[in-house]
């Protein structure tokens, strides 16, 4: 009999947090649907991360869409790897690029994109926004469902 589950170091394990996203693992399993186009969307509504000058926590607001090829970003993986940014000092863009550029080099997807809706920092939000090319044809592509930041008013 052979075990046919996907290779994973954290899923159905007690592991701690990573010191940093460059320690953090990456886990992908096999996509059961290669054949098929469909979009897979991860928002993370309370990433963390620290300004690199003045150690102050930085609050965003992330969207990860992405069209799957062969692989699938298993989900507890990433959510330790989005955690590991908590202590990380580095600007909103450098961030939001760098988780974008991982999970392409890991999933080698048909498409992916990333919005990154920074918090206020000094009185002015930064919303960074990347994709690895033009959608697939006839893809539904939803709004990414979150609101320019429009102050008190």
């Amino acid at each position: 009999m052979t075990d046919d589950k996907p290779k994973t170091t954290m899923l159905g394990k007690g592991v701690g947090l990573p010191d940093s996203p460059q320690s953090a693992k990456l886990d992908r399993v096999p996509n059961p649907h290669p054949d098929t186009q469909y979009l897979a969307r991860f928002t993370a509504p309370e990433f963390t991360s620290i300004c690199p000058v003045t150690g102050q926590p930085d609050f965003a607001h992330l969207v990860i869409d992405y069209v799957p090829g062969d692989w699938l970003v298993e989900s507890k993986s990433l959510k330790f790897y989005l955690t590991s940014f908590r202590n990380h000092g580095a600007f909103h863009e450098d961030c939001t690029i760098a988780i974008a550029k991982r999970l392409v080099d890991l999933l080698a997807p048909q498409y992916l994109r990333i919005a990154g809706y920074w918090y206020p920092r000094g009185g002015i939000p930064i919303d960074v926004f990347w994709q690895t090319g033009a959608p697939p044809n006839d893809l539904w592509l939803p709004d990414t469902g979150v609101a320019p930041y429009r102050g008190r008013g």
